[in-house]
């Protein structure tokens, strides 16, 4: 359900740092897909890890999914545009990620899971974003959740913008999901031509934004999809204002840093490199459970 609300209020803007552009790659069994969060800008956008876009009307570029594969010490937030997929892991958990819905693990001390497409035609497009857990909960208990369209709470602001709020909270609605520590902030915006999104956002958190349809304006920068914007870190900055120059739509993502040494190895990703050594270890002898 769609609530009507004042937009916020905020003193000064955030603008843009840098557009990434993005690179091709694939992942799984050859799943096509574009990735804009990768290692060179973890540290620059901690407590996010890795941030793909995939997105084709060709079978070829995604049927063959995720096989089976590992995880440990942090969390996947997959957000399905359109298409099905078919989660299972190795703690029994199944579950049926449809379009508008939203999976989100903790993969802790270790998860090993599959994520197959469940057609054989149309477009299957979405984001998958990683998000680091604090080295005491690196080693936690996993868990699993699934989040149907339909469940997430929404928002209109009088400002035209209509906010689909994953996680954190947007003009007083609270997201379906919170998490203490790294206090995320996922936000899926629809902004009309003309309409605006005025979001607070902690001065302490690294925010981006990541733009799949249409034209913006940031403090008098403009940017075009696909792409991402990492909007920049002030004392005095309190949100951001985003201005939709055509029909847009977006990914507002923003987090508490950890400020922790970070080690990866694939799919792992611990503080140090025996930490690394000891998951890759567990998972060749059956132990990452």
């Amino acid at each position: 359900m769609s609530t009507l609300q004042p937009s916020d209020v905020i003193s000064h803007s955030r603008s843009i740092e840098q557009i990434i552009a993005g690179r091709a790659t694939s992942d799984g069994a050859g799943v096509t897909l574009t990735r804009y969060l990768e290692a060179s800008l973890q540290q620059r956008l901690d407590p996010f890890l890795m941030l793909d876009a995939f997105g084709s009307d060709d079978p070829d570029h995604y049927s063959a999914g995720f096989p089976d594969h590992p995880h440990r010490g942090f969390e996947t937030i997959t957000y399905m545009l359109q298409g099905r997929m078919l989660h299972r892991d190795n703690a029994g958990n199944e579950g049926l990620l449809e379009s508008g819905g939203v999976q989100w693990m903790n993969a802790g001390r270790g998860v090993i899971h599959s994520e197959m497409p469940q057609q054989v035609a149309g477009r299957m497009a979405g984001f998958q974003l990683w998000l680091n857990l604090p080295r005491h909960e690196k080693m936690s208990a996993p868990w699993y959740r699934d989040l149907a369209a339909a469940t997430l709470p929404c928002v209109t602001t009088d400002t035209g913008a209509h906010i689909s709020v994953i996680a954190g909270s947007s003009h007083g609605v609270q997201g379906a999901v919170q998490r203490p520590i790294t206090e995320p902030v996922y936000l899926d915006v629809q902004l009309p031509a003309g309409s605006r999104l005025v979001q607070q956002i902690p001065a302490a958190h690294n925010a981006f934004i990541q733009l799949y349809q249409g034209d913006i304006r940031v403090a008098k920068q403009t940017m075009s999809a696909p792409g991402m914007a990492i909007l920049t870190t002030e004392n005095d900055c309190d949100g951001v204002d985003i201005q939709a120059v055509q029909d847009s739509r977006l990914l507002l993502i923003a987090g508490r840093p950890l400020h922790e040494p970070i080690e990866q190895y694939g799919p792992f990703v611990m503080n140090t490199k025996e930490e690394i050594y000891q998951a890759v270890q567990d998972f060749r002898h059956g132990r990452l459970v």
